[in-house]
């Protein structure tokens, strides 16, 4: 196992070029041991070139990668029994039915789970006997999760893991992930599904055009984006143009106030001390903290370049 004060994931400044584009620009990052790192960013933000680098399948044209202390590239016949990687797509032998391919896979390692219990938790028990190209995609990737956690990996890759599944199996996923985080394993994610980062990962990386947009922990994140809506209940009918100088604000119901927009602490102590300053009469405060998705989306979506890395 790697040692404790070793990082199971060690990026440094890595620039990935495919050409003219570069799709990687000077990315660090640090996943470490026994905790969940979700990468997100939109299609073409860098996320799979940097995954490439991390799984030893390129070199960076700059900068450095380590993993498990090892060099990714160099070390990688000593690194591989140590990873688990999970693939959108299948990458098996269409024609081998379900149970089979688990079984080969778990064939390779030196002390593997036991395939049954994994057909069992994944819910594929009943088409263990089916073609993987006659497996439904949720089918495909609960199996594809099988074959990358069925060699007791101290690293797993996760790409997408729950993309077509549905909702049982995708809770079912969500727990393997927490337990194997339990055992000291680290997870490196990439999802579309912001809910599921906010709920499994320890850490996260927003990528956006090939460079980090933020990094921090769910809570860090959502804390520095402050609150979206506040509601407050007072006095009806105060005369609200000071503070929709300010701010949006809507008198819903007599005596019922919805201001919106992030509110950074500042911007709502100023909304309850105008509040006091129009001697109103405060008797309920509600608040909605920004998700990770609203957190996401702001960072994201206004900055989606049409031909960016892969």
């Amino acid at each position: 196992m790697v040692s404790g004060d070793v990082a199971a994931v060690e990026v440094k400044d890595a620039v990935v070029r495919w050409g003219d584009t570069t799709a990687v620009d000077g990315v660090s990052l640090s996943l470490g041991r026994g905790r969940v790192l979700a990468l997100l960013g939109h299609n073409g933000a860098g996320k799979t070139s940097l995954l490439q680098v991390c799984e030893g399948f390129r070199r960076p044209d700059d900068g450095t990668a380590r993993v498990l202390g090892l060099d990714p590239v160099g070390d990688h016949d000593e690194l591989m029994p140590r990873l688990g990687i999970m693939l959108q797509s299948g990458g098996v032998y269409p024609w081998a039915a379900a149970g089979e391919i688990l079984r080969l896979f778990a064939g390779f390692a030196a002390n593997p789970l036991d395939p049954d219990m994994l057909l069992d938790r994944l819910g594929l028990r009943k088409v263990e006997r089916t073609r993987f190209r006659r497996l439904s995609g949720g089918e495909q990737q609960r199996l594809s999760l099988a074959v990358a956690l069925v060699g007791r990996p101290e690293l797993v890759f996760l790409d997408e893991p729950t993309a077509g599944m549905d909702t049982e199996a995708r809770h079912t996923t969500w727990q393997l992930i927490e337990e194997l985080r339990a055992d000291g394993v680290s997870v490196l994610l990439t999802t579309h599904l912001l809910d599921e980062a906010e709920r499994l990962a320890d850490d996260v990386v927003i990528m956006r055009n090939g460079r980090v947009a933020a990094t921090g922990t769910p809570a860090e994140l959502t804390a520095a984006a402050g609150i979206d809506l506040l509601e407050v209940r007072a006095d009806p009918g105060l005369d609200l143009t000071g503070l929709r100088a300010h701010h949006t604000v809507t008198e819903t119901s007599p005596g019922e106030y919805t201001i919106s927009g992030a509110l950074d602490t500042t911007g709502l102590a100023g909304v309850l001390t105008w509040f006091a300053a129009a001697d109103a009469q405060v008797t309920a405060v509600n608040s909605r903290r920004r998700t990770l998705e609203d957190v996401y989306l702001s960072l994201t979506a206004a900055h989606a370049t049409v031909g960016a890395g892969k």
